[in-house]
């Protein structure tokens, strides 16, 4: 009922920044939250940061805050994640998240995940 497609991904040095993006699209009567996550090889899948869709307001792990910024256009239905500063540990496959409220439930939905890969 809900896709989310990721975009933005990519290998750059440490230090660099990258942009992805997350749009959501199908059968949306409201959107509650979208967010990010990650997984890095033989770990298992971590928050990162989450944006609530009506306030706005913002939650970030421990390990980015301060280097990555989330944001949105309502408009669009897209999420965005902003990551400066990269380190070689952000090295992992990272998703896409969103709690939405469809004609008959709320549900939460998943994006096919974007590559990210920070060479030291």
């Amino acid at each position: 009922q809900v896709q989310l497609v990721e975009s933005g991904g990519g290998l750059v040095q440490a230090g660099g920044s990258l942009r992805l993006s997350c749009v959501a699209s199908g059968r949306i009567v409201s959107i509650y939250h979208m967010g990010w996550y990650r997984q890095a090889p033989g770990k298992e899948r971590e928050f990162v940061a989450t944006l609530t869709w009506s306030g706005g307001s913002t939650t970030y792990t421990d390990s980015v805050q301060g280097r990555f910024a989330i944001s949105r256009d309502n408009a669009k239905n897209t999420v965005y994640l902003q990551m400066n500063s990269l380190k070689p540990e952000d090295t992992a496959i990272y998703y896409c998240n969103a709690r939405v409220r469809v004609p008959e439930t709320v549900h939460d939905y998943w994006g096919q995940g974007t590559q990210v890969t920070v060479s030291s």
